[in-house]
């Protein structure tokens, strides 16, 4: 844990007139929730501030109060550099390295003024000014939260900034059933709920959108693509781009798959491998228990994450990505 002082985030944040605030590559519920929560909370202090994501979200993620201002670097990247050359201060949430914002992170990594790291994964890079970092928190919607409150602000948490947090605490702990799950999660929670938010409606606006498409994406990649491996717990499904534009493929559209597996007796290890447009293998990993694909994602592929789920990419194709991790496979399961 390293967290500065509330004292600090407070004189940085007055004295700033231009902010920005930055999510990581393909954000998610928790990048999204946690970077308009925030945005919000700030516009409440008269700040003019910006939210900036490195490319697309889905369309499920949407529906939150700011969406609408969000600047998308990949499509509008004048804009984005335009609102950067302004900033006088920096919020680099749910990410701990400028290599999970692509090229976004070599341009942010060269504006000098002050940054600020709020994120709850592991091993954050040394480059931030502020640092509001826990792996022990369920979400950075959690220490979103807990960052309003010790600035004083908590009474400004309205409907729309709790559907915010709600949306990244709910996304980010498998609607509340992974081990990162704590008492203090459902405290947080319950002051949340105060506010008026419904949880059936911001859990049917995010899980019960699926198009026709995307789920016949879900029944075609457990019934044809998922494969156990040979004396191991260890599940995979690897899709070709062929495969997912058969399905008229979308951003989000393979969220939460990779954890289906779980549900099979005696299965430790989930993967998924997708072929992506920008010409390398997408793929991420979940555990249970001790299983640490944290490290295993650092160590062979340029990634990282929390011990029971990570991110990686691999620049084989397809198969040689799977052929490589089979491999080394029976090492990550010991």
């Amino acid at each position: 844990m390293r967290k500065d002082s509330f004292l600090k985030f407070e004189k940085a944040i007055k004295s700033s007139k231009n902010s920005v605030i930055i999510t990581h590559w393909s954000p998610d519920g928790d990048a999204m929730g946690s970077s308009l929560a925030l945005y919000l909370f700030l516009k409440k202090l008269k700040k003019n501030v910006t939210v900036i994501v490195p490319n697309q979200y889905p369309e499920f993620l949407k529906w939150m109060k700011g969406d609408k201002q969000v600047i998308n670097f990949a499509e509008n990247e004048k804009k984005a550099l335009s609102v950067l050359n302004k900033c006088d201060l920096i919020f680099t949430l749910d990410f701990n390295s400028f290599k999970r914002i692509e090229k976004l992170g070599e341009i942010v990594e060269k504006i000098k003024v002050p940054k600020v790291l709020i994120d709850h994964h592991q091993q954050p890079d040394n480059y931030a000014d502020y640092y509001f970092h826990d792996v022990k928190a369920c979400s950075t919607c959690e220490l979103i939260y807990d960052l309003i409150v010790g600035l004083g602000g908590k009474k400004l948490i309205d409907k729309h900034i709790a559907a915010c947090l709600y949306t990244g605490l709910m996304t980010d702990t498998g609607s509340f059933r992974y081990t990162s799950v704590t008492a203090k999660t459902h405290l947080v929670i319950g002051e949340l709920l105060k506010t008026g938010i419904v949880p059936e409606q911001i859990h049917a606006a995010i899980y019960d959108t699926y198009s026709e498409d995307r789920m016949r994406l879900l029944g075609y990649a457990l019934s044809e693509k998922m494969t156990i491996v040979k004396d191991l717990p260890v599940a995979y499904i690897a899709l070709t781009n062929k495969e997912l534009k058969e399905f008229n493929f979308k951003k989000g559209d393979t969220e939460g798959v990779v954890n289906y597996p779980f549900s099979i007796k005696g299965i430790k290890i989930c993967v998924l491998f997708n072929e992506s447009d920008e010409g390398y293998i997408k793929i991420s990993f979940r555990s249970k228990g001790k299983i640490d694909v944290n490290k295993f994602a650092r160590s062979y592929y340029s990634g990282g994450g929390h011990i029971n789920a990570a991110g990686g990419r691999s620049n084989e194709s397809l198969d040689g990505a799977v052929s490589k991790f089979i491999g080394l496979a029976a090492d990550l399961v010991k």
